[in-house]
């Protein structure tokens, strides 16, 4: 059996490659990607403090999660479709205003 610190350790890391990569990239998509690899870090951290105290609060909670992500990949899918047919771009600095 894998001890808890392992999974915390590595949600810790893949969260903070996700903060990396939103701080330092400028295209929208991989901002995106950032913000989901964030969720799921986060969601491996409650998964492994569900296992490590036997309950499943931490699991109904993830389900959630994932239930929230999947509605904001599709409506952010969206707008970025729209923002990049729109702007011919997806660099955020040339995004940065809602006007056409």
């Amino acid at each position: 059996m894998v001890p808890t610190n392992y999974y915390l350790i590595l949600s810790a890391i893949l969260f903070g490659l996700g903060i990396v990569a939103f701080v330092f990239k400028r295209n929208i998509i991989t901002l995106f990607m950032a913000i989901e690899l964030m969720l799921n870090a986060v969601n491996l951290a409650f998964v492994a403090f569900s296992q490590a105290l036997g309950k499943p609060d931490g699991e109904v909670f993830v389900l959630f999660v994932i239930v929230v992500a999947a509605a904001e990949a599709a409506v952010g899918l969206g707008i970025i479709i729209l923002t990049a047919r729109n702007r011919h771009s997806l660099n955020v600095e040339r995004v940065n205003l809602l006007k056409l």
